[in-house]
């Protein structure tokens, strides 16, 4: 239950409305089918768990795509568990 509430409040504070990405920030669009767009911390981009994430979509999916943003295919569940560790 700590988990899913965990998981809860590090998908809100990641999850962004606004069209601008504040500085500091990254925009990335998440998602296997629907992609959500998500605003992450440019610091993530030095953590080896994220850069796994990244090489994998690359890997997969390759970084071209018509979204405009960095584009990471896979679960958005997935997504939010990494994230939220590295905020920790």
């Amino acid at each position: 239950m700590a988990m899913m509430r965990s998981l809860l409040a590090a998908k809100k504070i990641l999850t962004n409305k606004a069209v601008s990405t504040p500085k500091g920030f990254l925009a990335v669009y998440v998602g296997e089918s629907q992609k959500k767009r998500y605003m992450v911390p440019v610091s993530f981009l030095n953590q080896p768990s994220f850069q796994a994430l990244l090489s994998k979509a690359e890997e997969e999916f390759g970084f071209d795509h018509p979204m405009g943003g960095l584009t990471i295919p896979c679960p958005e569940d997935t997504f939010v568990a990494i994230a939220s560790q590295l905020r920790q």
